[in-house]
């Protein structure tokens, strides 16, 4: 991947993440609409066992690093858990918002590819 294209979509990751890390915290971004009882429970659900919370430190930690670009290799690899819970997320309890979820995925898969000359060493049988 080209090196300013990649440098766009690493700080493009980090603004993203950072952001919906930090609502977590903060609230900025409000909740659209009526939501149904299964995500109003599975919100209850991780709410009581500071899952969000920790969600949220991951997103910071990882945007921040993004940004910095410094730890980015293994920020993307741990950031990828929470890329695929977003998009299972929508996809079985809250369909209509599956677009961000899809596109942080889809940054995530793209820094993932950015640093692949990082993990060869691991890769290698």
């Amino acid at each position: 991947m080209n090196s300013k294209v990649f440098m766009v979509v690493r700080i493009l990751l980090g603004i993203f993440v950072l952001v919906f890390g930090l609502n977590k915290f903060l609230s900025f971004i409000p909740m659209g609409g009526e939501m149904p009882d299964s995500v109003i429970a599975f919100f209850g659900a991780v709410s009581s066992s500071y899952t969000l919370k920790l969600v949220a430190i991951v997103e910071i930690l990882a945007g921040l690093s993004f940004i910095f670009n410094k730890y980015g290799a293994l920020m993307a690899i741990i950031l990828m858990s929470v890329s695929i819970n977003a998009v299972l997320f929508h996809a079985t309890l809250l369909p209509e918002g599956i677009g961000p979820a899809l596109a942080l995925l889809i940054l995530n898969i793209l820094v993932l590819i950015g640093y692949k000359d990082r993990y060869k060493s691991l890769l290698q049988p």
